[in-house]
Formats: C-alpha cells, sequence, structure tokens
C-alpha cells in the first residue's frame, strides 16, 4: 500500500480481523458494499477519541484505502487527524482489540481510548 499518500495504514492482521469481524456479523450478511469506517470525533478524557465501526454506505468525500481485500473509509476531516496513522489488532495480555497509533497525538488518557492533538 503507498502510505505517502493515505492518511493511515491498516496492517495485515487488523485486515484478517476485520475480515473475520464482517463474516461473523449477520447484519452484514447481503450487503454489496461493507467497509471499515475510521474517524476522529470530539469526546473522551483528553479531547478526542477514534471511531471504528461498519459502514455499508460511501460518502463523495470519504477517503477510501484498500489493503488485503478491506475497504477502509475516513472523512476528510478526520482524515487531517489521522495522517500517517497506523491501524493495528492487539491481542495480548493486556487484552484485545484495534488500536490507532498516531504520531500526531500530543498526548492521551491512561484508558487509552482518547488522545489530544
Amino acid at each position: 500500500m503507498d502510505t505517502s499518500t493515505s492518511p493511515l495504514t491498516l496492517t495485515d492482521k487488523a485486515a484478517v480481523e476485520v475480515r473475520s469481524l464482517i463474516e461473523q456479523d449477520d447484519s452484514l450478511q447481503g450487503e454489496e458494499f461493507v467497509a471499515l469506517r475510521v474517524a476522529v470525533t470530539g469526546g473522551g478524557c483528553s479531547g478526542f477519541q477514534y471511531a471504528l465501526g461498519f459502514d455499508t454506505e460511501r460518502h463523495d468525500d470519504d477517503e477510501v484505502i484498500e489493503h488485503e481485500g478491506v475497504t477502509v473509509l475516513i472523512d476528510t476531516v478526520s482524515a487531517g487527524y489521522l495522517q500517517g496513522s497506523i491501524v493495528d489488532y492487539e491481542d495480548g495480555l493486556n487484552g484485545r482489540g484495534f488500536a490507532v497509533k498516531n504520531p500526531n497525538s500530543t498526548g492521551s488518557c491512561g484508558c487509552g481510548q482518547s488522545f489530544s492533538c
């Protein structure tokens, strides 16, 4: 994947997990288009938080990233906050789930769910 123009990179491990979750989600079966939407929203302890979820609609202003059979959608405002970020899937002693490694973050809270820029 060419990361020079992409706001973020989806790791291979994250792509495998996204595909697995899509296959397991009965509400997504039969949909022609399913993508992972990554967004930055206001809130959380530090001011911003990440929102990851499935979307069946692409908007005209979405950034679109394709990696390992997964489509990722990012709105233009979020793309600015996410530039250079990596979305990974972690499965270890501290828990499991998606993690966003954002080089633009100047701080985060103890829970790891929110950040500041």
